[in-house]
């Protein structure tokens, strides 16, 4: 880590300076040692401004209603805001760029940037080489200054141009943004340049501007060896004339949106939803948490169609109740392990996860046996890489201990690897740890999870398998208390923040919070802040729905990602597989505000999912309370985007198979204001990592608004590769059915062997230290009632809380006796019997056997 000499570090405008200075004076063809030095200091300067953002509001792609003031359209003749966009003037610096010019850049690369007379027109050109690269980029940037940056305003877009020739894949159009409490900082990278032997343009249109930026910086990354030469730069204000959606429904409906629970039932007991390639949806249940079913061997599946709302059961192998699942990047479902037993009836053995695996083909509707995985694991992670692989981690073994076998299954094998060919930290990361994939390919540990406590440590990190290191990363409020909260990547996936939402804990089963905590990984060193509580609703206790008090939140809620840019929050219950929670929002990630909306009538805590379908609305399912009973019915949410009148419509899709770097245009049938692809659900227990909302930077046709050319990131650790739904959503937030698109898989990436992706130096000074593989171990010891149920009473699909609410005590045993007796009763537990001879939670104290009979309340 670099200090001064005083040890302290500098200030990131500092950073910034000694970056530029260096990279000014470092002379063409640079050698490797000095080159390495002068990258390191130029990282640095570019991570700082990249970074320059704390209170900043970020995810503009999801600017809908307010500021999307209406259709956009090309200014007509307007005035070019960009100084010197020829680069006829030159500059009085030492570096020799031209007037209101600047270098930039990071890692380790010989570079150089020269005024050449190669021009498009007048006499100049501003040309950037890459002889040797290792990592990092070169940029030639509009100076981030108030004399040469353009001026913007809020929520508006502007149209960005220039001439160009080149001769390397890696070069992309990057804008920068001057916050004006937070400095300048990366925005996003909006489009990727082809191979160009002579001048031809490229043009792209910005996202609307987010609040408190005034000025942007824009201009050319080269990122690989060769070399681009620019000329001629334009920019110009998109106009954007107000629009009045029309409400066709009640007012409070076109607020808020509106619920309906469907006639149909679902048929099997899905605790995992899966959207498939085909918008269908696949509910799995195996056992669905039913020992009845497990004895008898009876494990099942459905898969429902929104068309014409109909279900078709599918036979099932195994009990897949609680294994991992994830998209392939073919669109084939990746299941993997699930129950293999039932806790013992003593209490002394807990759930056991197996080793087997299976893929789900959306085509034949039918499961086909994989290899197995190297252990077993119960309530696993899944996570796709950029490359179509996918890693698994944590749960339960075949003995019920918990698994420190880090597992990777081989998109070009199709197979699990064998262990020796996985690095391992030998980490329990513990059950269902949700694991976000990073821009540059590392794992972010969110901190939320199923059962107990987190991780040790400060409960979030980073995991770089390449390095084979975990680095605990700061700020999550309240570690311990975020049992089944809900993390989510917001979108844009560009802008790499991460929301995690409240949380509990089933072993000291407290009241759920109403914790938020939010993190931006482009930071140097990221950390958690605080964001906004969660706003409450009504919780039933017992005696029906009444308004939650002082810090009441929720544990089960789901988050899932909308096609305007918003993220709905649903479902969730106040205690360990009790008292429902009824409240829903939409959380705004440009605002970072929620927005309570209509909430959905049934009760939806453990084993609910809720998920995105294609025509935009949100489908909910499940609810497992303790007393081991199951809701089966079906909610669809219409949210307020619905009810604004006609949707804009794809009118023709240039093809569904898309490389990165790709260029893909589409025609709609009135102006939009911007698109993005949505990767489909693959949800259980409020876990849902690989859900992420890609933004599609758009280039109007000057002549014709309908036709539109999307530019598609070049980096497939933003999108992994797959299916997508692609949505367009006009200036009043009104998303259009998706249509299916796949990303380029393994093929795709090998027609692209010659490029690389644009990858950025974020999160790059973890201020914690990285902490190496630890002692190799087969296992990590995991009590028995680690699902926080008492195994003495009822049988292994009724869940007795080894800790009640704190409410439910008496001043004596006897009347705690009561208590507790009256709380089951209240929550629909019935007879309970008592397995063996013990009575931890003293519930038998005649001894008959029976937990809370007449002897047993009846002295109290």
């Amino acid at each position: 880590m670099s200090r001064t000499r005083a040890g302290r570090r500098p200030s990131p405008l500092t950073y910034a300076r000694i970056a530029r200075r260096v990279t000014a004076l470092t002379p063409r063809g640079t050698g490797r040692s000095t080159a390495r030095s002068t990258a390191r200091s130029t990282a640095r300067g570019t991570a700082r401004r990249a970074s320059r953002r704390r209170t900043a509001l970020l995810a503009v792609a999801a600017l809908t209603g307010g500021l999307l003031l209406g259709a956009q359209h090309p200014a007509a003749a307007g005035p070019n805001l960009i100084k010197n966009p020829g680069f006829e003037t030159a500059g009085t610096g030492a570096d020799g760029m031209p007037y209101c010019w600047e270098r930039s850049g990071w890692g380790d690369n010989d570079f150089s940037f020269d005024v050449v007379a190669d021009a498009h027109s007048g006499t100049k050109a501003l040309k950037v080489e890459l002889t040797r690269r290792v990592d990092g980029d070169r940029k030639a940037l509009i100076t981030e200054s108030a004399a040469c940056a353009p001026t913007v305003g809020e929520g508006l877009q502007y149209d960005l141009s220039l001439w160009y020739r080149s001769t390397t894949p890696d070069a992309a159009i990057t804008l920068f943004r001057h916050d004006t409490t937070a400095g300048w900082q990366y925005w996003t990278d909006l489009k990727t340049l082809d191979l160009s032997a002579g001048y031809q343009q490229a043009s792209v249109r910005t996202p609307a501007v987010p609040p408190g930026t005034d000025r942007i910086s824009w201009g050319v990354s080269v990122y690989g060896t060769g070399s681009v030469t620019t000329d001629d730069y334009a920019m110009e204000e998109v106009a954007a004339p107000p629009v009045a959606p029309e409400c066709t429904g009640t007012a409070e409906q076109c607020a808020h949106g509106t619920w309906e629970v469907l006639p149909t039932l679902n048929p099997v007991r899905s605790m995992h939803s899966v959207v498939l390639n085909n918008g269908k949806v696949l509910l799995i249940a195996g056992s669905g948490n039913d020992t009845d079913m497990f004895a008898a061997g009876t494990f099942t599946s459905a898969v429902y169609d929104p068309q014409d709302g109909s279900y078709r059961t599918i036979p099932t192998p195994d009990d897949m109740f609680c294994s991992g699942h994830v998209q392939l990047s073919d669109g084939r479902v990746l299941v993997m392990s699930g129950n293999k037993g039932y806790p013992s009836a003593d209490g002394t053995v807990g759930y056991q996860g197996f080793k087997d695996s299976y893929v789900f083909d959306p085509d034949t509707e039918t499961y086909s046996r994989t290899n197995d995985m190297n252990d077993g694991h119960w309530y696993p992670s899944a996570t796709i890489m950029g490359n179509g692989d996918v890693m698994s981690f944590g749960g339960l073994r075949e003995d019920s201990s918990g698994s420190v076998t880090a597992e990777r299954w081989s998109a070009a094998q199709d197979k699990w690897l064998p262990m020796t060919q996985v690095n391992q930290t030998w980490s329990y990361w513990g059950l269902y740890p949700s694991m976000i994939l990073m821009q540059d390919g590392r794992l972010f540990y969110s901190g939320s999870h199923v059962f107990g406590n987190g991780t040790p440590g400060t409960g979030a990190s980073v995991y770089d398998y390449d390095a084979n290191t975990v680095t605990d990363v700061p700020g999550l409020q309240n570690k311990d208390e975020r049992d089944q909260s809900a993390s989510v990547l917001l979108p844009p996936a560009q802008d790499q923040r991460v929301l995690t939402i409240g949380g509990g804990n089933i072993d000291s089963n407290p009241e759920a919070n109403r914790l938020t905590d939010l993190i931006d990984l482009k930071e140097p060193n990221p950390a958690y802040t605080h964001g906004p509580l969660l706003p409450q609703g009504t919780v039933d206790l017992g005696a029906g729905p009444q308004p939650q008090t002082g810090d009441q939140g929720k544990m089960y809620g789901s988050a899932v990602l909308l096609p305007d840019g918003k993220v709905l929050e649903t479902g969730g219950a106040l205690h360990n597989r009790a008292n429902p929670v009824y409240e829903t929002s939409l959380f705004d990630p440009v605002l970072n505000t929620f927005t309570p909306v209509a909430v959905d009538p049934e009760a939806r805590g453990y084993h609910s999912s809720a998920f995105l379908l294609p025509d935009g609305r949100v489908m909910t399912t499940g609810d497992n309370p303790g007393n081991g009973s199951w809701n089966h019915h079906v909610s669809l949410y219409t949210p307020p985007y619905l009810l604004k009148g006609a949707r804009p419509t794809i009118t023709s899709l240039a093809g569904d198979q898309w490389l990165y770097g790709d260029t893909r245009r589409i025609t709609v049938d009135r102006p939009i204001a911007k698109a993005e692809l949505i990767r489909p659900a693959a949800v259980t227990h409020s876990s849902d990592p690989n859900q992420r909302f890609v933004d599609l930077p758009l280039t109007v046709d000057a002549d014709d608004e309908r036709t539109i050319d999307l530019n598609v990131t070049d980096n497939p650790n933003l999108a992994p590769p797959g299916w997508y739904m692609l949505f367009a959503v006009d200036a009043a937030g009104v998303p259009s059915v998706a249509e299916w698109i796949h990303l380029g898989g393994l093929p795709a990436l090998a027609d692209r062997a010659m490029a690389s992706a644009h990858v950025h130096d974020f999160a790059g000074e973890l201020e914690k230290p990285a902490k190496k593989p630890a002692k190799k171990r087969t296992s990590a010891p995991v009590p028995p009632s680690v699902a926080g149920c008492d195994r003495h009473y009822g049988t292994a699909g009724v869940c007795v809380p080894t800790a009640f609410p704190d409410t439910v005590r008496g001043a004596t045993p006897a009347a705690t006796t009561k208590a507790r007796c009256a709380w089951l009763a209240t929550h629909g537990y019935g007879a309970l019997k008592v397995n063996g001879q013990d009575d931890p939670l003293r519930l038998d104290p005649d001894g008959d056997g029976v937990a809370c009979g007449k002897g047993d309340t009846g002295r109290g």
